[in-house]
């Protein structure tokens, strides 16, 4: 396939040395896909996606380093057509969704529990940071740490350590057969019975939970695929309903009540949260359409150890959930030394930073 190709870099950092010289905030942003994520935003555009395209791909080397501009539809297709895929199944909430707004939110999809997140896949970008420098940090083979720390802060940092303009991924092989079950189960069982298929060599890459029914995705070998969906049961169900769940246009997310993400750690029980829940992630991943207040749904997160983000505009003026005193001194300290004059997306996510 063909991807239109163009080095921004040099404009890029051309409009950032301007900001810094003015000491004028920049919002940094893609095709706005995720916008809606975070703290209401001012200061002067700085628009990635003209700085597109595919920089190098070595399918053997299961390795492609990329623009932040480039359209993230675009990498999946050139992914797909050399049989493979990027793991994390990063939603696009978007046609033009970029690069560069898949790693600053952060966001994986179903398989994240099983495959790993956006920043595990991160082996190196290069940025340009607050002191007016286009830096490289890590590398583009699975083997070069260096630096490679760095390069993963900036996945989900939602654009406040610096103007990310390029990444090299880690990729990997499509699986060769994928089978997807639905089967009625109440909720309790179920998060069960998912604790128990956890411990075990079952295939599952995705697990969903909704309207007392239980929807898994197998991935892997024919044998393997095969022997756990006879194991099982239930009936097979349409692949598409991955796609909707990560797009979020399931019925369900129609649904005029804030949107919330609750992230809880592995084999949390059923929990009594206001609302109606979506359970994703094998139980990890709990959206709640709910009107109860922030600090209900944070409480009742909080009490297994999660955290809840509001995914709705407008609701609060603080989305992702509140910090510690220690690691607001962490953040600052972060923010200081690759923003010096705190110019890029200033107070998006936390309004002390």
């Amino acid at each position: 396939m063909t991807v239109f190709d163009h080095d921004a870099s040099a404009v890029l950092l051309e409009q950032v040395n301007g900001a810094l010289a003015e000491k004028t905030p920049l919002r940094i942003q893609g095709s706005g896909s995720k916008a809606f994520l975070g703290r209401p935003l001012e200061g002067r555009l700085l628009d990635t996606r003209e700085h597109r395209g595919i920089v190098s791909y070595d399918p053997t080397e299961l390795v492609i380093t990329v623009r932040a501009g480039t359209r993230l539809a675009d990498l999946d297709q050139a992914l797909d057509e050399a049989g493979q895929m990027l793991a994390c199944e990063p939603p696009r909430l978007g046609d033009d969704a970029t690069v560069g707004g898949m790693i600053a939110s952060g966001l994986s999809g179903p398989r994240r529990p099983w495959a790993g997140s956006v920043r595990d896949f991160v082996l190196g970008t290069r940025v340009i940071t607050g002191h007016g420098k286009h830096l490289r940090f890590g590398g583009e083979v699975m083997k070069n740490v260096a630096g490679y720390d760095l390069s993963r802060l900036m996945a989900g940092s939602f654009g406040c350590l610096g103007v990310l303009t390029e990444v090299s991924l880690k990729v990997l092989p499509k699986p060769r057969l994928c089978r997807n079950l639905h089967v009625e189960m109440p909720l309790d069982r179920a998060l069960l019975k998912l604790a128990e298929w956890g411990q075990q060599p079952v295939p599952i890459t995705a697990a969903s939970h909704h309207d007392g029914a239980l929807r898994l995705r197998l991935e892997g070998g024919e044998g393997s695929v095969n022997a756990a969906c006879d194991r099982i049961g239930g009936e097979e169900m349409d692949m598409q309903y991955w796609d909707d769940l990560n797009e979020q246009r399931l019925a369900y997310f129609a649904d005029a009540r804030p949107l919330w993400r609750i992230s809880l750690p592995n084999n949390v029980p059923t929990l009594a949260l206001p609302g109606e829940q979506l359970i994703d992630w094998g139980g990890a991943q709990r959206w709640l359409k709910s009107d109860a207040g922030e600090t209900t749904i944070r409480a009742i997160a909080s009490e297994v150890g999660g955290h809840a983000t509001c995914f709705t505009p407008g609701v609060t003026d603080s989305p992702f959930q509140p910090l510690a005193a220690p690691l607001v001194r962490y953040h600052r300290q972060l923010k200081a030394a690759l923003d010096p004059q705190g110019i890029f997306n200033p107070g998006r996510m936390y309004s002390e930073i």
